[in-house]
This record gives C-alpha cells, structure tokens and sequence, in this order.
C-alpha cells in the first residue's frame, strides 16, 4: 500500500519516487506526490530523514529535508 498523505483541504495523495538524469549525465531520486497512486513509482514508506510539509496557497504537500539538531 502507498504512502498517503491528506491535505488540509480534504484531498489525499500518494508518495512517488523515481531517479532522473540531470543535464550534467549524473542520476538523482526524486520524490513527488501524485493524487492517485502509480504502481511502479510507489513508496510504502517514508524515506529517513524526510517530513512533509504542504504548500500554504496550494494544499500540495512535498518532502522537506528534517533539519536535527
């Protein structure tokens, strides 16, 4: 089962990972979350070190670093 997440409007979306190639040829994971859940992108779980925070205007949630003190 994927990762959801509901917003502060009511709206539920799913956690996605999936590994790009920047322009420089070298390969990074990104996460994003999408409303309905794809099945090869899917994450059960949150990454370590991750928190999600929503966008104030939007309702969108994203990952953010968690910053330990």
């Amino acid at each position: 089962m994927a990762y959801a997440h509901t917003n502060s409007k009511g709206q539920t979306y799913y956690l996605h990972t999936k590994e790009v190639t920047l322009r420089g040829g070298r390969l990074q994971r990104i996460f994003y979350f999408a409303r309905e859940a794809k099945p090869n992108d899917a994450l059960d779980e949150m990454p370590d070190g991750y928190l999600v925070v929503e966008n104030k205007r939007t309702g969108l949630p994203m990952l953010k670093k968690d910053k330990k003190d």
